[in-house]
């Protein structure tokens, strides 16, 4: 390669992290829309909490399969079936406006969706084209999308409610869905050992490669890739709790809904800063330490929160400071995934990895639209947020993983 010309893998990578861009844009300003769909439906918030825990599920449990669909098949046609999945779903909720439509629209359908152009299949189309010591860098990069997705959804999400109704901002972001089919074309990567092209593919694994369920096998009974799973449960407990239910518990302080759009908003701005710096760090640090620091000063974050003023700024901080590790976990997560086991089936590893995610991400919201249904507010799942950082920081750090070697590369890397 000549010395001046870019690296071949950085198209993928803005390929990735412009799709990342809107699909985690869509889906984490769902939030936004508990109070509108509830004040204009009658449904309860019990009701619309379970619709979007079953969509933390499923964001999740599709991760695996469609990142062994891609790791099998390639990625460009699940990243063209998810952007028109998720299209389906966001039109068809306005239209099915009761608990089991949203559950089947919001829980179902745009959740898959959004799953099906989400990080396994992001990173593992990338994972391949990338040199192994830019993999961590690369990683942030892509997961700096979704952040600046929440950046950037959030306020327009709840302009749009404001001005036309929550239905045209459903519908917008229906159509802010297809924008992502053209992004599939430069992440159509043929998975390694396809010995024809076509319909007729073959694919077969290469030499050293021991196959999808033998690697499944070896990963099973490896520790760190459990305590991976334990760390990752509790992160989507904190995440898909507070995307989901701050939105009202700003509301429930006497605070405007612009104070939840730009808390939001915040959280996303600052995790594009979080990711960059948690991408560069994983090449000079273990990623283990990382993720336990990160999930550890969520903890200390929470506890500050809980003894402060409800003020705006006080919203504020308090998103600035979680913006810092949001959506960072991911990286070193997939990293980590990646040293233990190697690029050829990350899609369907971290897939698993993001099943656990979601496996909490699914009580963190269920279980916080019941703590506001019966007892009034959400003080027991703070009090259980803060418990289970605490939990994760330290299951990380048994975790097996060697120190990274900086590596001097040539021109030609």
């Amino acid at each position: 390669m000549n010395a001046t010309a870019p690296p071949r893998y950085w198209p993928l990578v803005l390929a990735a992290t412009a799709t990342l861009l809107v699909t985690m844009g869509i889906r984490q300003s769902l939030g936004l829309y508990v109070q509108p769909i509830a004040a204009d439906t009658g449904i309860g918030i019990v009701a619309i909490s379970f619709a979007l825990a079953v969509g933390q599920l499923v964001w999740g449990a599709v991760q695996p399969a469609f990142g062994a669909w891609a790791d099998q098949r390639g990625s460009g046609r699940v990243l063209v079936f998810g952007a028109l999945l998720l299209c389906v779903g966001m039109a068809l909720a306005p239209l099915l406006a009761s608990g089991w439509g949203l559950v089947l629209t919001l829980g179902l359908l745009s959740a898959a969706g959004a799953g099906a152009g989400s990080f396994s299949v992001l990173i593992g189309a990338t994972a391949g084209a990338t040199p192994a010591h830019k993999r961590s860098f690369a990683a942030g990069v892509i997961n700096a999308g979704g952040s600046a997705g929440q950046f950037v959804f959030a306020p327009v999400t709840q302009a749009i409610i404001g001005a036309f109704g929550w239905m045209a901002a459903m519908w917008a972001m229906a159509v802010a869905a297809l924008s992502t089919l053209p992004l599939a074309w430069p992440l159509r990567r043929k998975p390694a050992g396809t010995r024809a092209s076509g319909p007729a593919a073959i694919v077969a694994p290469l030499e050293g490669d021991i196959g999808l369920r033998a690697q499944l096998r070896v990963a099973a009974r490896d520790r760190s890739y459990w305590c991976l799973h334990i760390g990752f449960f509790t992160c989507g407990f904190h995440i898909a709790f507070l995307v989901t239910h701050l939105p009202t518990e700003i509301a429930m302080c006497g605070l405007s809904d612009n104070v939840s759009a730009m808390s939001l908003a915040l959280i996303g701005l600052c995790n594009i800063g979080g990711s960059l710096a948690i991408g560069w760090l994983g090449q000079r640090y273990r990623m283990k330490s990382l993720l336990a620091l990160m999930y550890a000063s969520r903890a200390l974050l929470v506890g500050v929160y809980l003894v402060s003023p409800p003020t705006p700024l006080t919203f504020y901080l308090f998103a600035a400071g979680l913006g810092a590790t949001w959506l960072a976990t991911v990286p070193p997560t997939a990293g980590i995934i990646g040293k233990l086991f190697g690029p050829r089936y990350l899609a369907t590893l971290f897939g698993f990895t993001l099943l656990s995610h979601q496996v909490g991400g699914f009580f963190g919201a269920w279980l916080g639209g019941l703590a506001i249904a019966h007892l009034g507010d959400y003080t027991w799942m703070w009090y259980a947020d803060i418990v289970l950082a605490l939990l994760a920081a330290a299951f990380n750090l048994p975790i097996r993983e060697e120190k990274p070697q900086l590596q001097l590369h040539a021109a030609t890397s």
